[in-house]
């Protein structure tokens, strides 16, 4: 018989070393193989994170689908209204696989309304019938528009009390951070929307009215911004190509085109209004009968008094008339009060006399917080507030997040005229803020 070889066992350092030369051969073909594999392993991770996200969360939306109605209840009918072309036509697929399931388990009759172009929403919510609630499954331009839709409608002193639910979808959310606490995972920032609109806390936010000269009132929840720092984001997606470095080139091109970055504005405004006690005659508790039975033979038995008409006091317009960058026009939603004692809105006069590197930093910066107001700005509070431009005047406001004409403009504040569906921490923060406005 023939004797067949031993192997001889090659010692682990040596393969190592193989495996090393290897990839020294042919290091750009390793490179990209671990970057593939990283990112692959990045994306296995968080897609398997966001099916336990929405698994927990349709749990808890079925606990609330499993409560026992009284007979005579209704379910409740909620109107969506869908933007699919949001999040660069990511939208209708994020509503589907994060909202739509944990409504459904809510037992909430859900109806969806997607919109097709630019202003369709404004005219659905005109013709719009009863509905329980009102969701927005967008961004700030769908949001503004269901807003404007609503408030245009004859009988708006009843449907402005159908509560509304935000669900962000869009490119910018800026009222999302007022209702739900910041979350950079889109997942779940959906879900915590959603969850908040089933578990029903809703919290009064603020309103602007927006009168031009001819058109019909616009109205927005966050603010009106006309200026150099509004025009010079106007321009970023053109530079798309640049990555990074975008947003500082859409700024530093506006420099080149236009400099200084002046304008003239002229503002005319009344002074913040107090609020009215939140607790009226109706909802104080019900005195006992024979503290009503007084009360009748008081009034029945005193003698009748003459009417007395107290003087009005005429309204005091203050005037401000500034060279600036640029004019925010802001509700304080994004910083709620609800112990507040004064209404108001934030006017913010931005200072022309800025150096070019100021502008490309406080320019970035307002790519994240548009209405944040720079150190050494002139800011106002006001209740109703007219913008008057020079004639000839050109260009366009942000209402929004949304570009309109630019127009000499009254801007009106209507308090706490909607209320929307909240995180019920983030409520709990605002009940227990300070009553002084930021």
């Amino acid at each position: 018989r023939g004797q067949g070889t031993v192997p001889v066992p090659v010692p682990a350092t040596a393969t190592m070393a193989a495996v090393l030369r290897t990839l020294g051969r042919h290091w750009k073909k390793s490179a990209l193989a671990a970057l593939a594999l990283g990112g692959a392993g990045r994306w296995l991770h968080g897609h398997h994170r966001d099916n336990l996200l929405r698994r927990a969360a349709c749990q808890e939306a079925q606990e609330f689908g499993n409560q026992t109605l009284p007979i005579t209840a209704k379910v409740k009918k909620a109107t969506v209204f869908l933007n699919p072309a949001a999040c660069k036509g990511k939208a209708r697929n994020l509503f589907d696989k994060n909202a739509a399931p944990i409504l459904h388990l809510a037992g909430i009759d859900v109806t969806v309304v997607k919109t097709e172009y630019e202003g369709q929403a404004k005219k659905l919510l005109e013709l719009m019938e009863e509905t329980d609630m009102i969701i927005v499954a967008g961004g700030d331009g769908t949001l503004q528009e269901v807003i404007t839709g609503l408030l245009r409608r004859e009988d708006e002193a009843t449907f402005s009390k159908i509560p509304i639910g935000f669900i962000p979808l869009g490119k910018m959310n800026s009222l999302s951070p007022a209702l739900y606490p910041t979350n950079k995972e889109q997942a779940r920032h959906i879900l915590n929307a959603t969850l908040a609109i089933v578990k029903g806390e809703t919290v009064p936010l603020d309103v602007l009215e927006i009168q031009g000269d001819k058109d019909r009132p616009v109205f927005a929840v966050t603010g009106l911004r006309w200026g150099a720092y509004r025009d010079a984001a106007a321009k970023l997606p053109k530079y798309w190509y640049l990555g990074p470095l975008k947003d500082k080139a859409c700024h530093l091109i506006s420099i080149i085109q236009t400099w200084p970055p002046t304008r003239q504005a002229s503002i005319a405004y009344l002074g913040p209004t107090e609020i009215p006690p939140t607790l009226s005659q109706e909802n104080l508790p019900r005195p006992s009968l024979w503290r009503r039975i007084l009360r009748r033979l008081e009034r029945y038995w005193a003698t009748p008094k003459e009417a007395s008409l107290e003087p009005v006091e005429p309204l005091v317009w203050e005037e401000v008339e500034k060279s600036t960058a640029e004019v925010t026009i802001s509700t304080l939603n994004k910083h709620v009060h609800l112990t507040r004692t004064e209404d108001a809105m934030n006017i913010c006069i931005e200072p022309d006399a800025v150096s070019k590197r100021q502008f490309v930093t406080t320019g970035s910066q307002k790519l994240t917080d548009p209405f944040s107001c720079p150190e050494g700005s002139h800011i106002l509070q006001a209740s109703l507030c007219k913008l008057h431009l020079p004639e000839g005047t050109e260009g366009f406001f942000s209402i929004d997040n949304e570009d309109h004409e630019a127009v000499s403009v009254d801007v009106k504040l209507l308090p706490r005229k909607l209320r929307f569906f909240c995180d019920s921490n983030k409520n709990q923060l605002q009940l227990g803020e300070s009553g002084k406005p930021p």
